[in-house]
């Protein structure tokens, strides 16, 4: 029950995020599926970063790129399964990584289902480069997010553990 409300407040906390007024691709999605699949191995957990996504499209809108949005989500929890070592090098690397990924594949699923390109090499590429000045703010919110979730939660882990400490030895 702790732990559905813990899940619950997390999803909460990241459709207030998308619904309140920030930068375009500034938003912690990507970074909670990167740490909702490191952290939490609940084989429910996925559902974390999806339900935030599925929750404020509701007050959003859907829309025809929706199954390539959410696979990259679910392609990046998958990575966060496979993150062993948090080090600063690794999460930047998995990080940008991550970036990327949801770059190209969010990008080809405007040029195959949105009639903005035409549908050849020339409209791929001409996809890619006019999604390049959105990709900025990806990054920075993909790096300012995982690295806020990932060292705030170690942070809130160690000061947890020292009041318990505290506690114990001094009753």
């Amino acid at each position: 029950m702790r732990k559905t409300i813990y899940y619950l407040l997390i999803i909460l906390l990241a459709v207030i995020s998308r619904l309140i007024p920030h930068p375009p691709n500034f938003t912690p999605i990507a970074a909670l599926a990167l740490f909702s699949g490191s952290h939490f191995k609940n084989k429910f957990s996925f559902v974390i970063p999806l339900g935030a996504m599925i929750v404020s499209d509701v007050f959003l809108g859907f829309h025809s790129i929706m199954f390539f949005v959410y696979s990259s989500f679910f392609l990046i929890f998958l990575i966060g399964r496979l993150l062993k070592k948090l080090g600063f090098i690794n999460l930047f690397s998995v990080t940008i990584g991550s970036s990327i990924l949801f770059f190209v594949l969010t990008n080809f699923g405007v040029w195959l289902v949105g009639g903005f390109y035409q549908k050849n090499l020339s409209g791929l590429i001409n996809c890619y480069w006019m999604a390049v000045p959105f990709f900025r703010n990806t990054i920075l919110g993909d790096l300012f997010y995982t690295f806020s979730f990932f060292y705030g939660f170690s942070f809130f882990e160690r000061l947890s553990f020292k009041k318990a400490t505290r506690f114990i030895f001094k009753s």
